[in-house]
């Protein structure tokens, strides 16, 4: 079968920058819905459109088409009073972007010192030009629901109904909002 739109995709990937040091190792295979549901970078469904089982790239995506370039504006120091205790490099917080009216802006912890926390609006790629290792293994036919909800469902995909709170660590401090 051959990537189309509605077709559930699984790849081997290995992420790396663009000296090819790597980032992320790709475990555990990425699966998306493709066509056009953001599941996966654009550039990445355009590479393997048409492609099946088997097909194997090295694909360079550069800033502007994955996670943009690093916005300073995005960098806050907030007094250290103002965040819940206790407080951790990595944890995130909802806040809003100096003079932004749009959509809340996820900010990430990346220093503290003393009374004062340094706080990054930025996705952690931002500026980074990606290199991707991608291995198609396999393609199926995209459910009814799947298409419905814009996601996969099953394994390695979404999971509705599922009382069970596994992979979920960490994420108890990523809708704290920051006043």
């Amino acid at each position: 079968m051959k990537i189309a739109q509605n077709t559930v995709v699984s790849v081997n990937y290995k992420l790396s920058d663009a000296q090819n040091n790597l980032i992320e190792d790709g475990a555990q295979p990425m699966v998306y819905l493709h066509g056009g549901y953001e599941n996966t970078l654009p550039k990445i469904e355009e590479e393997l459109d048409g492609k099946e089982v088997g097909y194997s790239s090295t694909l360079q995506i550069e800033p502007e088409d994955a996670f943009g370039d690093y916005d300073p504006s995005l960098l806050k120091v907030e007094e250290r009073s103002r965040l819940p205790e206790p407080l951790e490099v990595g944890m995130q917080f909802e806040g809003m972007a100096e003079g932004s009216d749009e959509e809340p802006t996820i900010f990430t912890v990346t220093e503290i010192a003393d009374d004062k926390v340094v706080l990054d609006g930025n996705h952690p790629l931002a500026g980074m030009a990606l290199r991707f290792d991608l291995s198609v293994i396999d393609v199926r036919a995209a459910t009814e629901e799947e298409i419905a909800h814009g996601h996969v469902h099953g394994a390695h995909g979404h999971h509705h109904g599922d009382d069970t709170d596994e992979g979920d660590e960490g994420d108890h401090f990523r809708s704290q909002p920051l006043n």
